[in-house]
């Protein structure tokens, strides 16, 4: 079962930088597929901003998200991150980082593919 503990947040301005970090505390964080939602509104869903395989061999990106947000996993640390760039106001949001059940298949998009959830971790990027 993943636990999930995301970090790296905070408030910083238009066209700057921040990694976001999620370490899973359990213990099959190589087999799970893991992404990152956010939610930019309170009452609003979490959506989807990205995807690694538990392979490490493949990613996939919300389209709007797409060149600047990198997705990246190393197994060793049970670790996940999300390197976003050129961060916008828009880009305010918590993140969360997800899991998936052990081995699945494909890069799910879906909020309801990814039983396990952090807590998140807010950006915020004033206007």
């Amino acid at each position: 079962q993943a636990q999930l503990v995301e970090s790296g947040g905070g408030s910083v301005q238009a066209g700057d930088s921040l990694r976001l970090s999620c370490v899973d505390s359990g213990r099959s964080f190589s087999v799970h597929t893991m992404g990152w939602f956010r939610r930019q509104l309170p009452g609003t869903e979490r959506e989807f901003v990205a995807a690694i395989r538990w392979t490490g061999d493949s990613t996939t990106y919300a389209d709007s998200l797409q060149g600047r947000f990198t997705i990246s996993r190393d197994n060793a640390k049970n670790t996940v991150y999300l390197q976003m760039n050129s961060l916008k106001p828009e880009d305010t949001a918590i993140y969360h980082c997800a899991a998936t059940n052990p081995g699945a298949r494909g890069l799910p998009t879906r909020r309801n593919d990814y039983p396990y959830w952090g807590k998140g971790t807010r950006v915020t990027v004033p206007s």
